[in-house]
Protein backbone atom coordinates (compact mmCIF):
# COMPACT_ATOMS: atom_id res chain seq x y z
CA UNK A 1 0.00 0.00 0.00
CA UNK A 2 1.13 3.71 -0.55
CA UNK A 3 2.42 5.48 1.75
CA UNK A 4 -0.24 7.92 2.87
CA UNK A 5 -3.07 5.63 1.31
CA UNK A 6 -6.44 5.04 3.65
CA UNK A 7 -6.39 1.47 4.75
CA UNK A 8 -7.92 -1.13 2.33
CA UNK A 9 -11.34 -2.30 3.40
CA UNK A 10 -11.93 -5.91 4.04
CA UNK A 11 -13.82 -7.72 1.12
CA UNK A 12 -17.51 -7.89 3.08
CA UNK A 13 -17.55 -3.97 3.85
CA UNK A 14 -20.56 -2.00 3.19
CA UNK A 15 -20.22 1.17 1.60
CA UNK A 16 -17.16 1.03 -0.32
CA UNK A 17 -16.98 2.98 -3.51
CA UNK A 18 -19.96 4.45 -2.79
CA UNK A 19 -20.80 7.83 -1.60
CA UNK A 20 -23.74 7.23 1.36
CA UNK A 21 -22.03 5.33 4.52
CA UNK A 22 -24.94 3.23 6.06
CA UNK A 23 -25.37 1.36 8.92
CA UNK A 24 -29.61 0.98 9.01
CA UNK A 25 -31.61 0.22 6.21
CA UNK A 26 -34.72 1.38 5.37
CA UNK A 27 -36.18 -1.87 6.37
CA UNK A 28 -34.54 -1.73 9.69
CA UNK A 29 -31.77 -3.94 8.72
CA UNK A 30 -28.42 -3.31 10.41
CA UNK A 31 -25.14 -3.30 8.57
CA UNK A 32 -22.46 -3.59 11.60
CA UNK A 33 -19.59 -1.70 9.75
CA UNK A 34 -19.79 0.95 6.85
CA UNK A 35 -16.99 2.73 5.24
CA UNK A 36 -16.66 6.06 2.94
CA UNK A 37 -14.91 6.33 0.16
CA UNK A 38 -11.22 7.58 2.11
CA UNK A 39 -11.87 4.22 3.89
CA UNK A 40 -12.80 5.68 6.96
CA UNK A 41 -14.63 2.92 9.30
CA UNK A 42 -17.95 3.56 11.02
CA UNK A 43 -19.76 1.60 13.51
CA UNK A 44 -21.75 1.88 16.65
CA UNK A 45 -21.78 -0.39 19.70
CA UNK A 46 -24.71 1.30 22.00
CA UNK A 47 -26.38 -1.35 24.60
CA UNK A 48 -30.12 -1.59 24.22
CA UNK A 49 -30.91 1.10 26.38
CA UNK A 50 -29.54 3.21 24.57
CA UNK A 51 -30.90 2.08 21.26
CA UNK A 52 -34.03 2.08 22.95
CA UNK A 53 -33.41 5.85 23.63
CA UNK A 54 -32.66 7.08 20.16
CA UNK A 55 -36.01 5.85 19.31
CA UNK A 56 -37.50 7.32 22.12
CA UNK A 57 -36.02 10.47 21.08
CA UNK A 58 -37.23 10.45 17.65
CA UNK A 59 -40.90 9.88 18.47
CA UNK A 60 -40.77 12.70 20.82
CA UNK A 61 -39.07 15.50 18.75
CA UNK A 62 -41.52 14.71 16.20
CA UNK A 63 -44.22 14.88 18.30
CA UNK A 64 -43.67 18.48 19.41
CA UNK A 65 -42.45 19.39 15.68
CA UNK A 66 -45.60 18.44 15.14
CA UNK A 67 -47.42 20.61 17.61
CA UNK A 68 -45.76 24.13 16.72
CA UNK A 69 -47.08 23.33 12.97
CA UNK A 70 -50.24 22.90 14.44
CA UNK A 71 -50.16 25.39 17.05
CA UNK A 72 -49.16 28.16 14.05
CA UNK A 73 -52.06 26.91 12.24
CA UNK A 74 -54.38 27.62 14.91
CA UNK A 75 -52.76 31.62 15.21
CA UNK A 76 -50.70 30.82 18.55
CA UNK A 77 -47.27 31.13 16.23
CA UNK A 78 -46.50 34.08 13.98
CA UNK A 79 -44.47 30.81 11.97
CA UNK A 80 -42.62 27.92 12.31
CA UNK A 81 -39.71 26.07 10.63
CA UNK A 82 -40.90 22.18 10.81
CA UNK A 83 -37.80 19.33 11.15
CA UNK A 84 -40.29 16.91 9.89
CA UNK A 85 -38.28 14.23 7.69
CA UNK A 86 -34.97 15.30 9.31
CA UNK A 87 -35.17 13.90 13.30
CA UNK A 88 -32.48 11.31 12.70
CA UNK A 89 -30.15 14.02 11.51
CA UNK A 90 -30.20 16.13 14.47
CA UNK A 91 -30.81 13.39 17.20
CA UNK A 92 -27.91 11.38 15.66
CA UNK A 93 -25.52 14.51 15.48
CA UNK A 94 -26.64 15.71 18.96
CA UNK A 95 -26.37 12.95 20.62
CA UNK A 96 -22.78 12.56 19.36
CA UNK A 97 -21.92 15.78 20.70
CA UNK A 98 -19.81 15.59 24.16
CA UNK A 99 -20.39 18.01 27.22
CA UNK A 100 -18.23 20.30 26.55
CA UNK A 101 -18.59 20.35 22.67
CA UNK A 102 -20.43 23.91 21.16
CA UNK A 103 -23.06 23.92 18.66
CA UNK A 104 -24.21 26.78 16.63
CA UNK A 105 -28.06 26.00 14.98
CA UNK A 106 -29.64 27.60 12.33
CA UNK A 107 -33.45 27.88 12.94
CA UNK A 108 -35.07 24.04 12.43
CA UNK A 109 -31.87 22.40 15.12
CA UNK A 110 -34.88 21.62 17.59
CA UNK A 111 -33.83 18.36 17.69
CA UNK A 112 -30.49 19.37 18.44
CA UNK A 113 -31.57 21.54 21.22
CA UNK A 114 -33.56 18.87 22.45
CA UNK A 115 -30.81 16.70 22.85
CA UNK A 116 -28.52 19.76 24.42
CA UNK A 117 -31.20 19.39 27.15
CA UNK A 118 -32.64 23.09 26.10
CA UNK A 119 -36.49 23.39 27.44
CA UNK A 120 -38.33 22.73 24.49
CA UNK A 121 -40.56 26.02 25.46
CA UNK A 122 -37.33 27.72 24.33
CA UNK A 123 -37.69 28.05 20.42
CA UNK A 124 -41.65 28.38 20.65
CA UNK A 125 -40.70 31.81 22.48
CA UNK A 126 -39.17 33.03 19.25
CA UNK A 127 -41.71 31.73 17.13
CA UNK A 128 -44.30 33.09 19.36
CA UNK A 129 -42.91 36.90 19.21
CA UNK A 130 -42.42 36.83 23.23
CA UNK A 131 -38.35 37.07 23.33
CA UNK A 132 -35.49 36.44 21.25
CA UNK A 133 -33.82 33.03 22.41
CA UNK A 134 -34.18 32.84 26.09
CA UNK A 135 -31.50 30.17 26.76
CA UNK A 136 -27.81 30.42 27.82
CA UNK A 137 -25.32 29.68 25.33
CA UNK A 138 -22.62 29.29 27.60
CA UNK A 139 -24.38 26.95 30.13
CA UNK A 140 -26.23 25.07 27.40
CA UNK A 141 -23.06 24.94 24.89
CA UNK A 142 -25.70 25.95 21.84
CA UNK A 143 -25.63 29.09 20.20
CA UNK A 144 -29.23 31.08 19.41
CA UNK A 145 -30.73 30.50 16.40
CA UNK A 146 -29.71 32.01 13.44
CA UNK A 147 -32.32 33.37 11.00
CA UNK A 148 -29.38 34.81 7.96
CA UNK A 149 -28.51 32.39 5.68
CA UNK A 150 -25.01 30.51 6.40
CA UNK A 151 -23.87 33.75 9.20
CA UNK A 152 -23.75 30.99 11.79
CA UNK A 153 -20.54 29.22 10.61
CA UNK A 154 -18.70 32.48 10.64
CA UNK A 155 -19.67 32.50 14.56
CA UNK A 156 -18.91 28.72 14.56
CA UNK A 157 -15.22 28.91 12.93
CA UNK A 158 -14.46 32.09 14.97
CA UNK A 159 -15.78 30.02 18.58
CA UNK A 160 -13.52 27.17 17.23
CA UNK A 161 -10.04 29.37 16.41
CA UNK A 162 -10.81 30.76 19.82
CA UNK A 163 -10.65 27.11 21.74
CA UNK A 164 -7.60 25.86 19.58
CA UNK A 165 -5.57 28.89 20.83
CA UNK A 166 -6.50 28.45 24.60
CA UNK A 167 -5.10 25.34 24.07
CA UNK A 168 -8.82 23.22 24.16
CA UNK A 169 -7.74 21.24 21.64
CA UNK A 170 -5.28 18.01 21.15
CA UNK A 171 -6.99 15.56 23.60
CA UNK A 172 -9.86 13.01 24.40
CA UNK A 173 -11.50 15.86 26.66
CA UNK A 174 -10.69 18.77 23.78
CA UNK A 175 -13.85 20.60 22.73
CA UNK A 176 -14.93 20.83 19.07
CA UNK A 177 -18.00 22.51 17.42
CA UNK A 178 -20.47 21.49 15.02
CA UNK A 179 -21.80 24.14 12.84
CA UNK A 180 -25.35 22.99 11.28
CA UNK A 181 -26.37 24.68 8.00
CA UNK A 182 -28.57 23.60 5.07
CA UNK A 183 -27.97 22.34 1.30
CA UNK A 184 -28.69 26.14 0.45
CA UNK A 185 -26.54 27.92 2.16
CA UNK A 186 -23.52 26.18 0.67
CA UNK A 187 -24.13 28.63 -1.94
CA UNK A 188 -23.44 31.61 0.70
CA UNK A 189 -20.67 33.90 0.46
CA UNK A 190 -20.43 33.29 4.72
CA UNK A 191 -19.93 29.46 4.48
CA UNK A 192 -17.27 29.72 1.80
CA UNK A 193 -15.35 32.00 4.09
CA UNK A 194 -15.80 29.62 7.11
CA UNK A 195 -14.58 26.83 5.02
CA UNK A 196 -10.94 29.30 3.48
CA UNK A 197 -10.85 30.17 7.63
CA UNK A 198 -11.53 26.70 9.56
CA UNK A 199 -9.09 24.95 6.56
CA UNK A 200 -6.51 27.30 6.90
CA UNK A 201 -6.22 27.76 10.80
CA UNK A 202 -7.08 24.06 11.29
CA UNK A 203 -9.98 24.97 13.23
CA UNK A 204 -11.54 22.03 15.87
CA UNK A 205 -15.30 22.30 13.64
CA UNK A 206 -17.62 20.08 11.87
CA UNK A 207 -19.83 21.62 9.53
CA UNK A 208 -23.04 19.42 9.59
CA UNK A 209 -25.11 20.34 6.30
CA UNK A 210 -28.55 18.58 6.63
CA UNK A 211 -28.68 18.54 2.93
CA UNK A 212 -32.85 18.18 3.17
CA UNK A 213 -33.07 18.52 -1.32
CA UNK A 214 -34.72 21.88 -1.36
CA UNK A 215 -33.33 25.61 -0.58
CA UNK A 216 -36.88 26.62 0.00
CA UNK A 217 -38.08 26.03 -3.65
CA UNK A 218 -34.68 25.71 -5.28
CA UNK A 219 -33.94 22.17 -5.39
CA UNK A 220 -30.18 20.65 -5.28
CA UNK A 221 -29.38 20.69 -8.77
CA UNK A 222 -29.76 24.60 -8.51
CA UNK A 223 -26.76 24.82 -5.94
CA UNK A 224 -24.39 22.59 -6.91
CA UNK A 225 -23.13 20.31 -9.81
CA UNK A 226 -20.96 17.76 -7.59
CA UNK A 227 -22.49 16.37 -4.71
CA UNK A 228 -22.14 18.30 -1.93
CA UNK A 229 -19.72 16.50 0.55
CA UNK A 230 -16.76 17.22 -2.26
CA UNK A 231 -17.12 20.91 -2.06
CA UNK A 232 -15.05 20.20 0.94
CA UNK A 233 -12.09 19.12 -0.74
CA UNK A 234 -11.58 21.90 -2.76
CA UNK A 235 -10.93 23.91 1.21
CA UNK A 236 -8.14 21.58 2.01
CA UNK A 237 -10.22 19.27 4.72
CA UNK A 238 -12.68 16.26 3.96
CA UNK A 239 -16.10 15.17 3.35
CA UNK A 240 -18.30 12.53 4.14
CA UNK A 241 -21.92 12.05 3.06
CA UNK A 242 -24.07 10.10 5.23
CA UNK A 243 -27.62 8.90 5.40
CA UNK A 244 -29.18 11.15 7.08
CA UNK A 245 -32.09 8.99 7.83
CA UNK A 246 -30.29 6.61 9.55
CA UNK A 247 -29.53 7.66 13.37
CA UNK A 248 -27.12 5.22 13.51
CA UNK A 249 -24.20 6.24 11.17
CA UNK A 250 -24.91 10.03 11.79
CA UNK A 251 -24.47 9.31 15.50
CA UNK A 252 -21.14 7.55 13.87
CA UNK A 253 -19.81 9.70 11.48
CA UNK A 254 -20.75 12.64 13.81
CA UNK A 255 -18.73 11.16 16.24
CA UNK A 256 -15.85 10.33 14.59
CA UNK A 257 -15.69 14.03 13.01
CA UNK A 258 -15.91 15.70 16.30
CA UNK A 259 -13.18 13.75 17.93
CA UNK A 260 -11.14 14.21 15.15
CA UNK A 261 -11.24 17.86 15.48
CA UNK A 262 -10.45 17.72 19.40
CA UNK A 263 -7.79 15.76 18.77
CA UNK A 264 -6.33 18.90 16.91
CA UNK A 265 -7.17 17.10 12.84
CA UNK A 266 -8.97 20.02 11.79
CA UNK A 267 -12.11 20.40 10.17
CA UNK A 268 -14.77 17.84 8.38
CA UNK A 269 -17.72 18.41 6.42
CA UNK A 270 -20.61 16.34 6.93
CA UNK A 271 -23.36 16.09 4.28
CA UNK A 272 -26.58 14.25 6.02
CA UNK A 273 -28.47 12.73 3.16
CA UNK A 274 -32.40 13.86 4.15
CA UNK A 275 -35.33 15.23 3.06
CA UNK A 276 -37.67 17.96 4.23
CA UNK A 277 -40.94 15.76 4.45
CA UNK A 278 -42.94 18.99 5.28
CA UNK A 279 -42.93 22.88 4.25
CA UNK A 280 -39.95 25.18 3.89
CA UNK A 281 -41.96 27.18 6.61
CA UNK A 282 -45.86 27.52 7.56
CA UNK A 283 -45.66 29.62 5.02
CA UNK A 284 -44.26 27.69 2.54
CA UNK A 285 -46.44 25.08 -0.28
CA UNK A 286 -44.16 22.53 -1.37
CA UNK A 287 -47.01 21.46 -3.33
CA UNK A 288 -46.29 24.60 -6.14
CA UNK A 289 -42.29 22.82 -6.77
CA UNK A 290 -42.18 19.31 -6.04
CA UNK A 291 -44.18 16.12 -6.50
CA UNK A 292 -46.42 13.89 -4.64
CA UNK A 293 -44.62 10.30 -6.46
CA UNK A 294 -40.96 12.11 -4.48
CA UNK A 295 -42.26 12.60 -1.31
CA UNK A 296 -43.49 9.08 -1.28
CA UNK A 297 -40.27 7.37 -2.27
CA UNK A 298 -38.79 9.56 1.24
CA UNK A 299 -41.55 8.37 3.20
CA UNK A 300 -40.23 5.37 2.27
CA UNK A 301 -36.91 5.81 4.31
CA UNK A 302 -38.79 7.59 6.99
CA UNK A 303 -36.36 7.67 9.91
CA UNK A 304 -38.55 6.74 12.70
CA UNK A 305 -40.07 4.01 11.11
CA UNK A 306 -36.87 2.83 10.20
CA UNK A 307 -35.38 3.00 13.75
CA UNK A 308 -38.65 1.20 15.06
CA UNK A 309 -38.37 -1.63 12.05
CA UNK A 310 -34.52 -1.99 13.77
CA UNK A 311 -35.69 -2.80 17.25
CA UNK A 312 -38.70 -5.00 16.16
CA UNK A 313 -35.96 -7.42 14.46
CA UNK A 314 -33.42 -6.83 17.18
CA UNK A 315 -36.25 -8.04 19.49
CA UNK A 316 -35.74 -4.59 21.50
CA UNK A 317 -39.12 -3.34 21.90
CA UNK A 318 -42.58 -4.50 22.32
CA UNK A 319 -45.90 -3.58 21.62
CA UNK A 320 -46.02 -1.90 24.97
CA UNK A 321 -42.90 -0.25 24.71
CA UNK A 322 -44.08 1.62 21.53
CA UNK A 323 -47.29 2.80 23.01
CA UNK A 324 -45.49 3.97 26.04
CA UNK A 325 -43.18 6.00 23.91
CA UNK A 326 -46.06 7.41 22.19
CA UNK A 327 -47.71 8.30 25.31
CA UNK A 328 -45.11 9.52 27.08
CA UNK A 329 -44.63 11.99 23.62
CA UNK A 330 -48.01 12.73 23.75
CA UNK A 331 -48.29 14.00 27.55
CA UNK A 332 -45.01 16.10 27.10
CA UNK A 333 -46.50 17.71 23.42
CA UNK A 334 -49.88 18.65 25.68
CA UNK A 335 -47.65 20.20 28.50
CA UNK A 336 -45.74 22.12 26.15
CA UNK A 337 -49.31 23.34 24.34
CA UNK A 338 -50.44 24.53 27.69
CA UNK A 339 -47.45 26.51 28.54
CA UNK A 340 -47.02 28.13 24.65
CA UNK A 341 -51.01 29.51 25.26
CA UNK A 342 -49.47 30.90 28.74
CA UNK A 343 -46.81 32.70 27.79
CA UNK A 344 -47.83 36.04 28.37
CA UNK A 345 -47.21 38.83 25.60
CA UNK A 346 -44.38 41.05 26.32
CA UNK A 347 -43.93 44.79 26.71
CA UNK A 348 -43.23 46.42 23.87
CA UNK A 349 -40.37 48.09 25.05
CA UNK A 350 -38.93 44.89 26.28
CA UNK A 351 -37.31 44.99 22.49
CA UNK A 352 -34.56 47.48 23.78
CA UNK A 353 -33.52 44.92 26.89
CA UNK A 354 -30.36 43.01 26.56
CA UNK A 355 -29.02 44.88 23.57
CA UNK A 356 -25.92 46.63 25.36
CA UNK A 357 -24.98 45.28 29.06
CA UNK A 358 -24.76 48.37 29.86
CA UNK A 359 -26.94 50.63 27.38
CA UNK A 360 -26.33 53.38 25.28
CA UNK A 361 -27.43 57.01 24.55
CA UNK A 362 -28.81 56.21 21.11
CA UNK A 363 -30.01 53.21 22.37
CA UNK A 364 -31.82 55.02 25.36
CA UNK A 365 -33.30 57.72 22.52
CA UNK A 366 -34.46 55.28 20.48
CA UNK A 367 -36.71 53.34 23.70
CA UNK A 368 -37.81 56.69 24.62
CA UNK A 369 -38.86 57.81 21.21
CA UNK A 370 -40.77 54.69 21.13
CA UNK A 371 -42.29 54.56 24.82
CA UNK A 372 -44.03 58.38 23.67
CA UNK A 373 -45.00 56.86 20.43
CA UNK A 374 -47.04 53.68 22.59
CA UNK A 375 -48.08 56.75 25.10
CA UNK A 376 -50.00 58.54 22.14
CA UNK A 377 -52.37 56.06 21.71
CA UNK A 378 -53.88 56.38 25.40
CA UNK A 379 -54.64 60.10 24.12
CA UNK A 380 -58.14 60.82 23.15
CA UNK A 381 -58.53 60.41 19.24
CA UNK A 382 -59.02 63.89 16.98
CA UNK A 383 -59.83 64.48 13.46
CA UNK A 384 -56.29 63.94 12.17
CA UNK A 385 -56.96 60.25 13.41
CA UNK A 386 -60.07 59.57 12.26
CA UNK A 387 -60.19 55.86 10.46
CA UNK A 388 -57.29 55.28 11.94
CA UNK A 389 -56.97 52.41 14.45
CA UNK A 390 -54.13 52.26 16.25
CA UNK A 391 -51.86 48.34 16.90
CA UNK A 392 -52.83 47.33 20.42
CA UNK A 393 -49.27 46.45 22.16
CA UNK A 394 -48.32 43.41 22.72
CA UNK A 395 -50.66 41.71 20.14
CA UNK A 396 -49.21 39.59 17.33
CA UNK A 397 -49.16 40.33 13.65
CA UNK A 398 -49.14 37.46 12.04
CA UNK A 399 -47.52 36.23 8.40
CA UNK A 400 -51.14 36.98 7.16
CA UNK A 401 -51.52 40.02 8.74
CA UNK A 402 -54.24 39.53 11.43
CA UNK A 403 -54.27 40.33 14.52
CA UNK A 404 -54.25 37.82 17.64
Amino acid sequence: MAKGAPPTPPPDAVGVGTELVQLLTPDGERIERAYDSSGTEYSVDLTDDEYRGLYRDLVVVRRLDAEGTALQRQGELGIWASLLGQEAAQIGSGRALRPQDMAFPTYREHGVLYCRGIDPIMPFGLFRGVDHGAWDPVELKCGMYTIVIGAQTLHATGYAMGIAKDGKVGSDDGEAVIAYLGDGATSQGDVSESFVWSSVFHAPIVFFCQNNQYAISEPIERQTRVPLYQRSLGFGFPGVRVDGNDVLATYAVTRTALDNARHGQGPTFIEAYTYRMGAHTTNDDPSRYRIASEVEAWQAKDPVARMRAFLEKQQLGDADFFAEVEDEAKQIALRLRERVLEMPDPDPLQIFDHVYPHGSPELDAQRDQYARYLDSFSQAPDESHAGHVPPTPGHHVQATGSVR
